[in-house]
């Protein structure tokens, strides 16, 4: 049986779906993740998936594309040649299924299931309603579950990617802290001087510390680096993070993609956490974490993508003294 899951959403958003798509893998001849750009190397990183269909809907994003006549034909025709007897759309709590499921149906995918709050006529064989304040990855697996796809035996429901490359030529031997600060919105960022000081306070405190970014945050990383960190803005590719952030002790990071893929490879996280999204929802799964930032802040659950409250009080009234108190406290968990 061919299944198509789909997740067209961001880098973190994808991951989060792994142990749903594990649970289908587990139950398919061979499994196809749709998604949107954003999210497309996460797919690849995600253990029983076969192919990868990468398309930009009009409904996703911080800048959807508009909507093409030709592009949902050619997607349709894609969807159709592939032959899918079924389909697990994989949606975050505020997001409708809805749209994507009118396309698989002119695509003519045998079965359909989503999570779905609002009505969907014809467009679901499978309507599953999430349990009130799942966390973004637990709800996916019970969509999953729903549309006939338990867990796997033995699989513990974690987030994992495949196994990434030995990174020590990057980071250099021995322990270190990673401080990735970046983050996909404005509204989820700590500020660069904050990341600065939490650098300088975490190399008194005797730890080496590795900072990571994309390709265009490399002023932003050379910046909090200094002359007292290793700057690897830019330097690493999706599955390259992953190694490095395996061999961190702990990672610093913000709601964003690299929090999730730490999580992902088994490593604490301190989470500066903005309240725009529910904590509950999108802390990152499966790791020993500590949640910094004000979750009651006026913000909470905007969705906010700049800070609507001057000063960025939620997360900029964090220290980095904050950082490095929960550093330790994560490494001595583990040790013990």
């Amino acid at each position: 049986m061919k299944t198509l899951v789909v997740r067209l959403d961001s880098f973190g958003d994808v991951l989060l779906a792994g142990p749903a798509v594990r649970a289908v893998a587990a139950r398919s001849s061979h499994v196809t993740l749709l998604c949107g750009p954003r999210g497309a190397d996460a797919a690849r990183l995600l253990p029983g998936v076969d192919g990868v269909l990468v398309w930009e809907a009009p409904w996703e994003g911080f800048d959807p594309p508009p909507v093409r006549a030709r592009d949902v034909d050619a997607l349709v025709g894609r969807l159709r040649s592939g032959a899918y007897d079924r389909a697990l759309i994989l949606t975050s709590f505020h997001q409708s299924p809805l749209p994507t499921a009118l396309l698989l149906r002119l695509a003519g995918v045998g079965r359909i299931g989503a999570d779905s709050a609002d009505h969907p006529g014809s467009l679901l064989d499978v309507r599953h309603r999430r349990a009130p304040g799942r966390h973004e990855a637990e709800a996916a697996l019970d969509t999953a579950a729903a549309m006939g796809f338990p867990p796997p035996p033995g699989d513990d429901g974690r987030l994992r990617v495949l196994p990434p490359p030995d990174t020590s030529g990057l980071t250099g031997p021995g322990p270190y802290v990673v401080l990735h600060p970046g983050a996909s919105a404005p509204a989820r960022a700590w500020s660069p001087h904050r990341c600065e000081e939490a650098v300088a306070l975490l190399a008194d405190a005797g730890h080496r510390v590795v900072v990571t970014g994309g390709a265009g945050e490399t002023e932003l990383t050379r910046r909090v680096s200094g002359d007292l960190a290793v700057d690897l803005g830019g330097r690493t590719g999706p599955r390259t993070l992953a190694g490095v952030l395996r061999m961190a002790d702990a990672v610093v990071s913000a709601n964003t993609g690299p929090a999730h893929l730490a999580a992902a490879v088994g490593t604490p996280v301190v989470s500066l956490f903005a309240p725009v999204v529910p904590a509950g929802r999108w802390a990152p799964y499966g790791v020993p974490t500590i949640l910094l930032g004000d979750q009651s802040a006026p913000c909470a659950g905007t969705r906010a993508l700049t800070c609507p409250v001057p000063g960025h009080p939620c997360l900029d009234e964090v220290t980095g003294q904050d950082v490095v108190r929960a550093v330790h406290k994560l490494i001595q968990e583990r040790r013990s």
